[in-house]
């Protein structure tokens, strides 16, 4: 296990050099620069500014300069908030976002197999016809047309929450569910698919001929090999869930770290930019992480070498 994890280590700083490198020279590929917008100031400010911030020497020295920094964790200091340290600033702002993520994903799990198991149990009845339904349409609605109908709907007109803010329990509500509905419902699929090839799989068979009881079949057997996938698809929802609440956030007026990460892009704020983005690729890194040793937990005839690379 020591060795498999040191392994999958290497891997993330392998690949957070990787994004690091190719958002720097992005960001240096966007013509202009982030002091563009200040009309008002002098050209001997703005040279001064650039000096400050290092924009001045050649790419090549900004960019060791920049890896430099990065390896002792300093990120720098935002180009258009005075004095504000990056990491500083995303520790100020991350809390909601994580809030509203961590309730997002446990809702989508425990939502999503629950459906698809209630699918695979009634197949080709009432419930699994409506439940697919419901899981086709909650794939096909992109969360940001989701969060606008429901904002109209229960905050607008109903006036069961309020339209935007971030200061109640209930205002966590509207956006956990935007954020929520579309990994419920590729859970629940996958889930039914998974759930109805192991139902019919003969080792289940041969345990019913044994005659235990279906509670029995449903958690030692059904559930925790049909759950595989999902443990699977746990990784690439939580990149979904933490890139789409940027959106989200903007839409509810939540003044979380994806609110900053667009308020950055719009003022061409170089280092909140790329400290935010080595921020979401590290999170989103140790999602995977976490994701590989899971699976290994959950299913034990999985080999750790066999998994290497993947």
């Amino acid at each position: 296990m020591v060795r498999y994890i040191a392994s999958k280590f290497l891997y993330m700083l392998l690949s957070l050099f990787i994004l690091a490198s190719a958002t720097f020279f992005l960001m240096k590929a966007i013509p202009g620069n982030p002091f563009m917008s200040e009309k008002n100031v002098q050209p001997q400010i703005k040279e001064r500014l650039m000096e400050q911030y290092g924009l001045n020497k050649p790419i090549a020295e900004q960019y060791l300069q920049y890896l430099g920094n990065l390896v002792k964790g300093d990120l720098g200091i935002s180009m258009k908030y005075q004095n504000q340290e990056v990491t500083q600033r995303i520790a100020d702002t991350f809390s909601p976002s994580l809030q509203i993520g961590i309730f997002a994903i446990i809702i989508s799990i425990v939502a999503g197999i629950v459906l698809g198991l209630i699918a695979a149990l009634y197949h080709r009845k009432l419930i699994d016809n409506i439940a697919m339904i419901i899981a086709v349409l909650g794939i096909a609605v992109p969360s940001f047309v989701l969060a606008t109908l429901i904002q109209y709907i229960f905050a607008l007109k109903l006036g069961w929450f309020d339209v935007m803010g971030f200061n109640e329990p209930s205002d966590f509500v509207l956006p956990v569910i935007a954020l929520a509905v579309q990994p419920i419902a590729f859970i629940a699929r996958l889930t039914r698919s998974s759930m109805l090839e192991v139902l019919n799989a003969d080792y289940i068979k041969t345990a019913k001929a044994k005659g235990l009881n279906g509670f029995t079949i449903m958690t030692r057997h059904v559930v925790r090999n049909g759950i595989l996938p999902v443990v699977t698809y746990v990784g690439p929802m939580t990149a979904n869930i933490v890139t789409g609440s940027v959106v989200i956030e903007q839409i509810f007026g939540i003044g979380g770290i994806g609110r900053v990460f667009v308020d950055s892009i719009t003022n061409r704020d170089y280092t909140m930019i790329m400290g935010v983005t080595i921020f979401y690729g590290v999170l989103l890194m140790l999602a995977r992480f976490v994701t590989d040793i899971l699976y290994v937990l959950v299913d034990p005839r999985i080999k750790l070498s066999g998994r290497k690379g993947s």
